[in-house]
């Protein structure tokens, strides 16, 4: 299987253009597609319910959930539902079984401009290896003491789900609570694909990975995860291997998007690699392939 994660600010390409079609278009021959700053009724890009856009201009091919982290009225304060929203999707050629949704941690800042980040889960189907998590998310950009929280939320995330269970679980005597079916899975294999905003050489990056050892590598343990880049033999750190060209100050190249995988999985990444080519965004769309 094919699992891509793309920030596509919002549409807004490197020409300064709004066009989801070309982001759609980068998209192509993913099973699995992981989505952040996705957004619903903002000025900025007409408007538009760039959720069920993206949806349509896929073809309609993909189940899909979304999350948004920014929440507010866009109605102009009379009585409706319009909601102006800023968040993470994910889309999935096989179903999506179950869905939730998590505000990550948030620093009230004085000084520097910040919003409500979440990450988006979809419990789906595999062909091969049953049941899978898969996580849109997006991280702070303000810097390592706003991050810092939200890594130790996914860490807890990724460690209590399988024992909170599906997304509801015991029996039923009704019927119509259950419509007959069994519980849904949660299972403890998963997938965290987004921007991070924090290159290799952060120490949240250890956090997430596990610390170095120069004669073997990450220290990676079995609850832990795994950077699929590196999996399939890319390098940590190196200059080459950028997935955003707009971080300022100042404006260099740096990967800061990632797909993190449990240990279990590890072994199942065959290849991965960045779309450097991609112009509809700020950040590359990134690429892995599974046997799943």
């Amino acid at each position: 299987m094919r699992f891509a994660s793309y920030n596509i600010q919002y549409g807004k390409g490197k020409d300064g253009k709004f066009d989801l079609a070309r982001i759609c278009a980068a998209l192509e021959g993913a099973d699995v597609i992981a989505l952040q700053e996705v957004e619903r009724f903002w000025p900025r890009s007409g408007d538009a319910d760039q959720p069920a856009e993206i949806a349509a201009l896929l073809g309609g091919a993909y189940h899909w959930v979304y999350g948004p982290g920014f929440d507010m009225d866009a109605n102009g304060g009379k009585p409706g539902g319009r909601r102006r929203q800023f968040g993470n999707m994910v889309l999935s050629k096989t179903p999506i079984l179950s869905s939730r949704h998590y505000p990550l941690p948030k620093m009230g800042l004085a000084r520097q401009y910040s919003l409500q980040r979440s990450m988006i889960e979809a419990v789906i189907e595999t062909p091969k290896a049953g049941a899978l998590r898969v996580n849109s998310l997006h991280l702070s950009h303000v810097g390592d003491g706003d991050r810092a929280p939200q890594v130790e939320k996914l860490l807890e995330i990724h460690r209590t789900a399988p024992l909170e269970g599906g997304a509801w679980c015991g029996t039923h005597k009704e019927e119509a609570w259950t419509l007959g079916f069994g519980p849904p899975p949660m299972p403890a294999a998963a997938v965290y694909m987004g921007d991070y905003n924090i290159p290799p050489d952060s120490p949240l990056y250890t956090r997430l990975t596990g610390p170095y050892s120069a004669d073997y590598g990450r220290m990676s343990h079995a609850g832990g995860l795994i950077d699929a880049f590196v999996a399939a033999g890319g390098a940590e750190n190196d200059p080459k291997d950028w997935t955003c060209d707009s971080c300022e100050p100042p404006r260099t190249l740096r990967r800061l998007d990632y797909c993190f995988v449990s240990t279990e999985l590890a072994p199942r990444v065959r290849k991965a690699w960045i779309d450097q080519k991609a112009q509809g965004s700020d950040h590359q769309p990134i690429w892995t392939e599974m046997d799943l």
